[in-house]
Order: structure tokens, then sequence, then C-alpha cells
């Protein structure tokens, strides 16, 4: 368990939810489900099942610092790695490789998202520790994957090769191929054949295999980071890291590590996941009425209204008639209404209002 370390990345905007989830309050620090507890907090629940409070990091936007020590009281300052700038996943599993290879060079390390919603608690912790000893015992990079529901266009997908390779669980297999956000009729194929799982975006691996695949497939950020040996954990690391990002490239961990690995391994899990990444995904998990409507809030109307999902201030009286398979969000004086077929260009929509109507509202 000494060995076990977790990495969480919490420095998203989570764009794709907004209206709820705007630059100054990402979703990771909302309580998005109603439970009492934010996603970040929930994801620190889940992991002190597997490992030591002390042995998890959490890397995020250095604008976020202050809220991440709130909500995780359980941590030091030591264990929030601040990010000057976004620079995606690689950069800053980068940053996490060394900043814990100062402190354990036999480490094993599960790399998770800040805001998926996991269902089957028991199960996830289940999967992680296997995962995890499969990664203390081989040199693979592995990732979780998650057999496919419906032919989600906002996935990536990972094909299986045929047999399993790990005699202690044969959900294990050996990847075959990635594929990013496949259009419909390819993601139609991909589930239909039965190959291919959702990419969770949850990594297992040893310190010193992630470290090698660095060293051989983004050399340039691995040696950016190397520059830091001796002051990480020291007052130095700050103006250290600031540097780095400044020249650092944006690439993420999939497109830089993942695909380029001949030693990447996928573990077939069902633990209730969903990314949380629109509002469709809300919408999936959510409870529904008769009419199958997903509402959160306490004074909602609906009439011949089917397939919506409807996320208001907990006493607004609202009234909706005749809307079919339709986003309606309201927050903090934003009103979205959004057909949910279409709920992908939730981002284009953040980027006009910021440019015509500027950064209060994004």
């Amino acid at each position: 368990m000494n060995n076990y370390y977790c990495v969480i990345m919490a420095g998203g905007v989570g764009s794709r939810f907004w209206p709820m989830s705007k630059t100054a309050h990402p979703k990771q620090f909302m309580d998005v489900l109603g439970t009492g507890k934010t996603l970040i907090q929930l994801t620190f629940d889940r992991f002190v099942k597997i490992l030591p409070a002390k042995n998890i990091y959490v890397v995020t936007n250095e604008i976020y610092r202050d809220l991440v020590l709130e909500q995780l009281p359980e941590i030091s300052e030591q264990q929030v790695l601040c990010e000057p700038s976004r620079r995606n996943t690689a950069p800053c599993i980068a940053y996490a490789n060394y900043k814990i290879k100062e402190k354990n060079e036999e480490a094993i390390i599960v790399v998770a998202p800040s805001d998926h919603i996991i269902l089957k608690e028991e199960e996830f912790v289940n999967d992680v520790k296997t995962a995890m000893e499969a990664a203390a015992e081989h040199d693979w990079l592995i990732t979780m994957g998650i057999r496919p529901s419906r032919p989600d266009t906002g996935y990536g997908y990972i094909q299986l090769e045929g047999k399993s390779v790990y005699p202690k669980d044969s959900r294990l297999h050996k990847v075959k191929t990635f594929t990013e956000k496949p259009n419909l009729e390819i993601a139609n194929s991909f589930v239909a054949s039965g190959d291919f799982l959702w990419n969770s975006g949850i990594f297992i691996w040893s310190l010193k295999s992630i470290m090698a695949a660095f060293d051989q497939h983004l050399n340039e950020v691995h040696k950016l980071f190397e520059k830091g040996i001796g002051k990480y954990n020291t007052q130095e690391e700050a103006s250290f890291i600031k540097e780095t990002y400044a020249v650092c490239r944006n690439i993420s961990i999939d497109y830089g590590i993942m695909e380029k690995s001949d030693n990447v391994y996928v573990l077939s899990v069902d633990f209730g996941w969903s990314d949380l990444g629109t509002w469709g995904s809300l919408y999936t998990i959510h409870d529904k009425d008769e009419n199958q409507n997903a509402v959160i809030g306490n004074n909602v109307m609906l009439y011949d209204t089917k397939n919506c999902i409807v996320h208001m201030p907990k006493d607004k009286l609202v009234v909706l008639q005749g809307l079919e398979d339709y986003i309606v969000v309201e927050q903090d004086e934003i009103l979205l209404v959004c057909r949910k077929e279409d709920e992908q260009k939730i981002r284009r929509f953040v980027t006009d209002v910021k440019i015509e109507k500027g950064e209060k509202y994004v």
C-alpha cells in the first residue's frame, strides 16, 4: 500500500457543462449530484479506500489551489501541484511523476480525473487494485475500458486484442488500436463489433514504466521536468514550474504516449462509470419521471415534455411545455436551451459568449 500513489487531475473548466461549470468554479468543485459532496471529494473518498491520503496528489490550475485545500482538508499544500497554465494531460502527469519520484521511485500510480461518476464503488476499488497489482508485476501501461452502452461520439474508443494476457484476471487485454471520438456511423460499427471499449481516461502504471515511456515518446517534455530534480518539494518548485510551463508543449497523454507505445493494456470494467462531461451524461445516470425527463429543481412543472434534462435553481418556478430531447439549464443569470443531440456545440457557444458578452459569463 505504501508504494501505491494516486494523481487526481483537477484543472479543467468543464466547458461542455456550461453554464453550471464556469472558469471561476468548475464542476469538479460542485455538488452536481446533490449528495452533499463535490465531485473531487467523491473522487478522493474512493481512493482513500485503496491507498493512504498522504500518497494522493492533486494537479490543478493555480487559481483553484485554495478550493482544493478547502475541499480536501486531509491533504497538505505539498500534495497540490499547481499548474500556471493549461497544457493538457501529458505535462501534468510528467510533473506528478517527478514529484512522486522524489518520494518513492518504486511507486505504482493510478491517474484519474476529478469529475467522474462511479456508481459501483466496491467494484471500482477492486478493479483499481487488480490493475495496480498487474502494473507492479509487469512493464505495462494500463487504462480502464468501459463496455459501451450506446454509440457515443464524445468518447475515445479502445480496440481489444483477442485473448486475455493476465492469468489473474481474464478481463485484461493488450490494446490493438485507439480511436478518438469517431463519427456516429463508425461508433455504431464499434459497438456492434463487441471489440471496442470506451476510454475512461483512468490510467495505472509503475513510475518506472511511465517515465520510460516519456523518455521514449515525449522526450522533450520529459527532459524539461527532469531539470527540476532537486527543486521538487522545495521553495524553488513554484518558480521552476512557472518557467517550465511557459515553454512546455500542449499535448494529451493519449496522443503523446498511449497511442505510440507497444506495452499498452486495458482492463474491461463495469463499475457504473460516467465522465460527466456533458449534460447528456448527467441525463443518462439521473432518475427520470414517467416521461423520461431528468429534473433537478424543486419547482419545475412540465407539460407535453419528454426526454429532457432540466436543471434549475432550487426554488425557481419553471413551466415548460412541448419540448422533447432538450437541455434546459439556468445558472447565475444564464439560461441555456439546447437540443440534446447538439450538446457537443456547447463549447462553441461558450467561445461565442466569451467574445460577444464577456468573461463574466464563462
